[in-house]
């Protein structure tokens, strides 16, 4: 590749992935057409962050040495959804995948599988036993309770180097004390079969599984997992958004109006969370202290239907051939509102190593232009003419300068965290993060959240509205506080990140959705996510 086209492909790449995770409207819910047939397989959120459970304000002490990584499955759960709930899928792999040198492809993959035993619990009914229609057969409290009807159980295993083929260092994640094997907590089926909010509370705890992670530090291999059911954590005003943004301008860039002025649409839904907490220093590799993250899901390439299938479960179901990857979710949802419909499964099934291929919908973005369209009636009344968008290349591609982006990075679309930069307390964490650093005294007083890592808390659809629509150009002038006007190995390209290439009124730091995602429960300690919704009262 000649050095003058190399540059042009660079500065394209980096231009596209960043404007691809520039927008965040909601969870990566449903959004691509093949993923809306199989739910289960559905990646809906991605968090990564230094654990906060019990830290100090300094950042010190509790599970301050930790990382949180989150993959959320399964979306827009209702409660009451029996009387099958929401299992997993034992017929697919779920992953999450770690790159720590900044080469763009997985250095470390956790790999979950579930199996979902059947216990055939039946009644005696006259002379005969018959097999009960429900998954529980009274009151359940304890791990493997004798009343459940379906046994939930997961394996995890870490795979170093490529996902598939692994190398030295790999092997199945136990239990401290010995078994492969953990169990998940049944889903909140309701408060008769599972008592109150507490006791579910106290009940899924039994499900956190402190376990031996192989290859790692000495006396750093320990670590924690849970998978079980979830309140949904992300705030969004889901059915207005899609219905092309039916809200005003000026509610939106109304600071008045960011504390939830609108429903959070989704607060009463659940999720299924896959949750690991590993020590930082089993993640990072060598001086490298900035870890790249993303969840996948997969699942057999051919599938076989029994017209006459055998009692038991997926019993009509015969999956076969090599593992063919149908969900990918890194930044917080670069395939539901830039990726053209006719591709979406095609990101789904892409790796990041391969981003290149979707230069053409993100290197000058629709979406901007699309926001303007439907919110002013002019295509061009809110999108920055900064193109190809530079400024927005190195906070959502390769990390912020001094803050997150590694000493060499392939550009690529994943979540990047500096495990060097402390954790705060939940209740000194900034809901804009970084953003917020630039609206509030001291400068700089959060840089441990999104585009750092995700947190829970972080707001991430305002910090994208903000960095999408020219907040950060509108506040660092020529943006040189990120140095965001620079592409990092392509000398001589410069952005016109400048407030004259704003269009007046449509970028500012109060940008956002009308609803306030730190108004969401959380818990203060792992697995983070709140105690899930119960099927009834």
């Amino acid at each position: 590749m000649q050095l003058k086209t190399r540059k042009i492909f660079q500065l394209s790449l980096l231009a596209a992935a960043a404007c691809a995770a520039g927008l965040s409207l909601a969870s990566s819910h449903r959004e691509a057409p093949f993923i809306t047939t199989s739910p289960k397989v559905d990646a809906t959120d991605f968090y990564m962050f230094r654990s906060y459970e019990g830290v100090a304000a300094n950042g010190s002490g509790g599970r301050s040495d930790y990382v949180t990584l989150i993959a959320n499955y399964i979306p827009l759960q209702d409660p009451y959804g029996g009387p099958n709930y929401f299992m997993m899928d034992p017929n697919a792999l779920y992953e999450i995948h770690i790159d720590n040198n900044g080469d763009a492809t997985e250095d470390l993959t956790f790999q979950f599988r579930f199996n979902n035993k059947l216990n055939n619990v039946s009644l005696p009914i006259g002379s005969k036993q018959i097999a009960i229609p429900l998954i529980q057969a009274g009151p359940v409290a304890n791990v493997g309770d004798a009343n459940l009807n379906v046994h939930e159980t997961y394996t995890v295993n870490l795979m170093r180097g490529d996902r598939r083929k692994g190398g030295s260092g790999g092997g199945a994640v136990t239990k401290v004390g010995g078994s492969a094997t953990f169990e998940k907590p049944v889903d909140y089926i309701g408060v008769k079969t599972l008592g109150n909010a507490a006791a579910y509370a106290t009940y899924a705890g039994k499900h956190i599984h402190e376990v031996k992670i192989p290859g790692c530090p000495s006396g750093k291999d320990t670590g924690r997992v849970f998978v079980g059911q979830r309140q949904e954590g992300f705030a969004v005003n889901l059915g207005p958004i899609f219905d092309l943004v039916n809200a005003p301008l000026s509610v939106i860039t109304n600071p008045a109006n960011i504390n939830a002025a609108a429903a959070n649409s989704i607060q009463d839904k659940n999720i299924t969370t896959l949750a690991m907490e590993v020590h930082k220093d089993c993640l990072t590799a060598g001086s490298e202290t900035v870890i790249g993250g993303w969840t996948t899901a997969s699942m057999r390439q051919g599938r076989l239907l029994s017209a006459a299938p055998a009692s038991g479960l997926q019993a009509n179901e015969k999956p076969g051939g090599p593992w063919t990857q149908v969900s990918r979710l890194g930044q917080p949802l670069v395939n539901e509102v830039v990726i053209g419909l006719k591709d979406k499964d095609k990101f789904n099934a892409s790796k990041p190593s391969g981003d290149g291929q979707f230069l053409d919908y993100v290197t000058h973005p629709t979406l901007p232009a699309l926001l303007g369209l439907v919110l002013t009636g002019n295509a061009a009344g809110l999108a920055p003419t900064n193109l190809p968008r530079t400024d927005l290349a190195t906070v959502f591609l390769t990390g912020i300068t001094g803050v997150n982006k590694p000493t060499t990075v392939t550009p690529s679309e994943m979540l990047r965290l500096n495990t060097a930069i402390a954790p705060l307390p939940y209740a000194s964490q900034n809901r804009l993060a970084i953003v917020g650093s630039l609206k509030t005294s001291p400068a700089g007083s959060d840089f441990a959240g999104f585009p750092n890592g995700r947190r829970p808390k972080d707001d991430v659809v305002d910090i994208a509205l903000v960095a999408m629509l020219g907040g950060l150009c509108m506040a660092n002038g020529d943006a040189d506080t990120f140095k965001l006007n620079s592409i990092p190995g392509v000398p001589g390209v410069t952005s016109a990140c400048k407030p004259s290439s704003v269009p007046a009124g449509a970028a500012s730091l109060d940008v956002h959705d009308a609803v306030d995602q730190a108004a969401v429960p959380f818990l203060a300690g792992f697995p983070y996510l709140n105690t899930p919704l119960p099927g009834s009262q």
